[in-house]
């Protein structure tokens, strides 16, 4: 029996302290906040420890949490290809992205942009990266706030009703006031703590579900051998092989092209202690595999398999975790873990919708602004970073899950951002074309 009453109240007490963080951002290591880099970048002064945490929050979000093993759950090992990717990916930034914060500190860039405008010497170009980086973003915002309302929904059922989608849509409304305020008067200063702390506890919720579950079945051998048995499901087709090394390939050469992964590289404080920080980011790797692994658990859990049949099939997946996490976990420590899901969302949302400011402010705005002042920069950029994140606050709201994630889809696809088209026309071959196999649980993984 799950102890709503004691989640709730763990998960509301513990959201306290996140937002005390958020607003305490402003006063540690106090910078001059009118200037556009001591905002947005947090003056250029993150260590090894907090650069790690930072892009790791920055790349492991709600969504991710959610996508990952609801893809396990509904399709199988062709969707284990998050793991390897991002290991690659980490490989890929540690040899180019030390270059980039060198040359952001000597010429002064806050965003990818400022560097294509100076190394192609053209304008239009660094608009059109601009325009591409921002539009990009946008959904993807968004799609945090489908896994944050995976565990809003998961949380309330059975507790509010018929009321459950209003207070769902008012608690997220509430919950995207208070980011906005704190990131505007903290900017990446108040991500930084706030993204130490949502770590924390995804790290905490991570190895205990894991721990619990496993010792509770007794083992791997259990787990596995309660997952559906269709042959493709804990192995992949020799037709899949090219398509899944395509799609870990891809997806690891486009990671860090990203605007919010840029602003995460340019707010160290070395270049020595970026590669430290890029360096241990395996280890969310780590943590993302067996994080993975709930997604093959779940079909160990009864119970939770009989919670998620209390929600629509076509977007069961997305529950997964938070059936999981409701199922193994003593109420109290449900909360905490549940609350480490929800500000999964929040934390990337406040450093996408920067990133997103940043490229309006310095590549478009000061493009046609040239008397712009740095105040004038910063003053922008925090309005602006506002305005995006409950833009995409109302595509949530306006817009149905499935139909939200198909432009995402488009973007990262066709647009070569994130997979290319041989692992796409692989990816339908392999599901006979079918789209509607392209849930919304299964399209981004992480940046």
């Amino acid at each position: 029996m799950v102890d709503s009453t004691t989640i709730i109240a763990v998960f509301v007490a513990f959201f306290a302290g996140f937002v005390f963080l958020g607003f305490y951002g402003s006063r540690w290591r106090k910078g001059d906040l009118s200037q556009l880099h001591e905002w947005a970048l947090a003056g250029r002064r993150l260590g090894a420890t907090l650069a790690f945490f930072l892009l790791g929050a920055d790349i492991y979000t709600a969504y991710t949490f959610v996508a990952v093993p609801s893809s396990l759950f509904a399709k199988g090992a062709l969707y284990f290809f998050a793991v390897p990717y991002v290991a690659i990916a980490f490989g890929v930034a540690l040899a180019f992205m030390p270059r980039l914060w060198t040359l952001s500190r000597k010429h002064g860039y806050i965003t990818g942009s400022d560097f294509v405008r100076d190394r192609f010497g053209s304008r239009v170009l660094a608009i059109l990266v601009a325009i591409t980086g921002i539009v990009a973003l946008l959904p993807y915002v968004a799609l945090q706030i489908v896994g944050m309302q995976a565990v809003l929904a998961a949380m309330l059922y059975g507790v509010a009703g018929s009321n459950s989608m209003v207070i769902e849509e008012i608690s997220l409304v509430i919950a995207f006031i208070i980011l906005a305020a704190f990131t505007f008067t903290s900017g990446l200063r108040g991500a930084t703590l706030t993204a130490v702390y949502k770590d924390i506890l995804i790290w905490l919720t991570v190895i205990v579900v894991i721990v619990s579950a496993l010792w509770s079945i007794g083992g791997f051998g259990p787990a596995f051998a309660n997952v559906p048995k269709s042959p493709n499901y804990l192995g992949l087709s020799s037709a899949s092989v090219p398509g899944y090394m395509t799609l870990v390939l891809g997806s690891a050469l486009a990671l860090y092209l990203y605007p919010h992964a840029v602003n995460g590289v340019l707010s160290a404080e070395s270049e020595h202690k970026l590669r430290l920080s890029t360096s241990m980011l395996p280890l969310y790797g780590l943590g993302l595999a067996f994080l993975a692994l709930f997604g093959v658990l779940v079909f160990s859990f009864p119970s939770a398999l009989s919670f998620l049949t209390n929600f629509p099939a076509s977007s069961r997946g997305i529950y997964v975790v938070p059936a999981m996490i409701l199922y193994t976990l003593p109420g109290w420590l449900a909360g905490i873990a549940l609350l480490g899901v929800f500000v999964g969302g929040l934390v990337p949302a406040a450093i996408m919708a920067i990133a997103q400011a940043n490229l309006l402010t310095r590549n478009i705005v000061k493009e046609f602004k040239k008397d712009l002042t740095p105040k004038g920069e910063s003053q922008i950029a925090k309005w602006a970073s506002a305005i995006f994140k409950f833009i995409a606050l109302g595509f949530v709201f306006a817009v149905p899950a499935t139909a939200l994630s198909r432009p995402v889809y488009w973007l990262v696809q066709k647009g070569g951002a994130h997979r290319g088209t041989a692992s796409r026309n692989r990816f339908r071959s392999h599901h006979g074309g079918d789209r509607e196999h392209c849930k919304p649980w299964l399209h981004n993984f992480s940046v």
